[in-house]
């Protein structure tokens, strides 16, 4: 007699479900029953909408990118962190990475502009060293992506690091590769599928980000205006615009989700 591996839950739990799953579906059909089919094709052929696509398929892939180079070493110093006798400052820098998991984005962009502003704490020496700001600027929309986006990343390779048998590690040293021979054909062969994981969900939340790109980043035309920017922007003034650029986000996140298959959430929970 065969046994799930899941008690079926009770009955009672179905209408809360299908609740939820009507309060999280219902809006994005409205969405697509509100799609102008009749003009979607001029709308998305117009200059500003490429222009804005563009973009932030550029500014996310630059974003996704930083988020690999800096976000590894960080998760693999966290890991190596909770692993000491006192975690407490394991405990301490991961509350900090993962703030802006939380924290709302226009905050992250206030932040972001006090650091990197012409008179911010880092900022003003840069501006007056080189005459170069980021905010407002290309620079600005990566910076403000980087910000909301790395965590994704770092949760995502740091669940893999917990689970690598050291001693595959330890082999390979005991055989004659050096430490750097043992990462690369051995420990980042293994982590790969939790890095691109997490570099497909940093990519999905920098396409996304708006917060914290407005407040940083301003909304200027093939600058700084990514496509979240520009469908407020036409909510303003052209709202069929704003639903079939929302639609296409909207598509862009749901193939990425599909394409992980819940991989993700296994390397992020364990």
């Amino acid at each position: 007699m065969s046994h799930s591996s899941q008690t079926r839950p009770p009955g009672t739990l179905l209408p809360p479900a299908i609740l939820a799953v009507c309060f999280l579906v219902l809006p994005l059909l409205a969405l697509l029953l509100k799609l102008p089919w009749g003009s979607a094709t001029e709308i998305l052929s117009r200059e500003e909408t490429l222009q804005a696509l563009g973009l932030s398929l550029g500014t996310a892939t630059g974003a996704t990118l930083v988020c690999i180079l800096i976000g590894v070493p960080l998760a693999w110093w966290l890991v190596w962190l909770s692993e000491q006798a006192n975690d407490l400052p394991y405990r301490i820098l991961r509350a900090l990475v993962l703030v802006p998991l939380v924290l709302p984005p226009v905050v992250g962009g206030v932040a972001l502009l006090l650091l990197l502003g012409r008179r911010g704490v880092l900022g003003g020496p840069l501006f007056d060293l080189t005459g170069f700001a980021i905010p407002f600027t290309t620079v600005g929309v990566i910076t403000a992506q980087v910000f909301v986006a790395l965590p994704f990343l770092i949760l995502s390779v740091e669940g893999a690091l917990r689970t690598i048998d050291r001693r595959i590690e330890e082999v390979a040293l005991d055989l004659g590769a050096n430490p750097l021979q043992v990462l690369l054909t051995v420990t980042l062969p293994i982590l790969r599928p939790a890095i691109v994981a997490g570099a497909v969900l940093s990519f999905a939340r920098a396409l996304g980000e708006f917060g914290a790109t407005i407040t940083l980043a301003g909304n200027f035309p093939g600058v700084t205006r990514t496509m979240p920017i520009a469908t407020y922007t036409e909510l303003q003034t052209d709202p069929d615009a704003a639903i079939t650029l929302s639609v296409i986000l909207l598509a862009v996140s749901v193939a990425i989700l599909v394409s992980l298959r819940g991989r993700w959430a296994k390397n992020v929970f364990g």
